[in-house]
């Protein structure tokens, strides 16, 4: 896969961008890694927070919708998290940690994307969950 800029596959920018690098997209499967840096706004007392793994989950399936979209030759929309299921918290990685972050899509019905997700940090699993996801095709990122 050629390389492509996170900032051109999803609408987050600093300070609320949750991943860093995209590894690998097909029509299923999507992974992303993150480094987490010191002072990223979702840290607390040294740890990534909950909300920074959902947030990263989420950020990895509009990094899939964008590289979907650049595919069929259509502009980048913005996603919206409709819901978030069966979240299971294992362990909060360290700041300066580096996570990986595979989701699975499990389904599509109209602007609708059904995913599961799963944050893992040298091979530990930290969360995983499945997501419902808007995607507003009327909606495009602002640069």
């Amino acid at each position: 896969m050629p390389e492509l800029n996170i900032l051109d596959l999803v609408p987050q920018r600093a300070p609320f961008l949750m991943i860093g690098e995209l590894i690998a997209s097909d029509d299923k499967t999507t992974t992303t890694t993150f480094e987490i840096k010191p002072g990223n706004i979702l840290t607390e007392n040294g740890k990534f927070s909950e909300a920074g793994l959902i947030e990263n989950i989420a950020q990895t399936a509009a990094a899939r919708a964008g590289v979907t979209a650049i595919r069929k030759n259509k502009p980048v929309a913005v996603g919206y998290i409709a819901a978030v299921q069966n979240l299971e918290v294992f362990s909060l990685p360290s700041v300066n940690s580096t996570i990986h972050t595979e989701i699975t899509a499990d389904n599509e019905i109209l602007n609708v994307l059904l995913i599961s997700g799963k944050a893992t940090c040298n091979g530990e699993l930290l969360a995983k969950c499945t997501m419902k996801i808007f995607i507003d095709q009327n909606k495009k990122p602002q640069t």
